[in-house]
């Protein structure tokens, strides 16, 4: 395994990294305008009103995408699996 094999891995565990977390974290966001949207309509300035229903976003788009992250997990694994596998026959 060289340098360039290293890079290619890493660059690929970083973009699998921001696939699996930029789903509940755009989706959080999203909830955060719009409760702040709301606060600012309403001049009610509560913490937990932004807070809680961002929990319950993020726990619920976690469970809904979990398929999707568990597809994505598994496919880098074995990629870095073969490339293992790769690496201890070629030697």
């Amino acid at each position: 395994m060289n340098a360039n094999d290293f890079i290619e891995i890493s660059r690929e565990a970083i973009w699998v990294m921001l696939k699996l977390g930029g789903i509940p974290m755009l989706a959080g966001l999203a909830v955060g305008v719009i409760i702040s949207l709301i606060q600012a309509l309403t001049q009610i300035q509560e913490m937990t009103l932004a807070f809680v229903p961002k929990i319950i976003t993020l726990f619920v788009v976690t469970i809904l995408a979990l398929p999707f992250m568990i597809d994505i997990m598994a496919g880098f694994t074995n990629e870095v699996m073969q490339r293992i596998a790769g690496i201890g026959t070629a030697g």
